[in-house]
């Protein structure tokens, strides 16, 4: 499945929730996966990693959980020293 990295910037300090039910159930409703999100050290920026059928997918996952996707940028596999092949 195609992979997006969304940008959500926040105009006060948030903190995440693996278990928001809002955002969960927004995402399974158009078949949009929330793998991880990174938050920046001033907690009013995510940079989030998900599954999705497309970028539209995404923006509509946000749209009905209410929270901000400022950028949604298609991205490929992850490529570091974690996942390079053992020698």
């Amino acid at each position: 499945m195609p992979m997006f990295m969304i940008e959500r910037n926040f105009a006060e300090e948030i903190a995440l929730d693996p278990n928001n039910e809002v955002i969960l159930t927004a995402n399974e409703s158009v078949g949009v996966k929330w793998l991880y999100s990174f938050l920046s050290l001033d907690k009013k920026k995510t940079y989030c990693l998900y599954e999705a059928p497309n970028a539209d997918a995404v923006l509509e996952a946000a749209r009905l959980s209410g929270v901000p996707a400022d950028t949604v940028v298609p991205v490929d596999t992850p490529v570091g020293p974690m996942t390079a092949p053992a020698v």
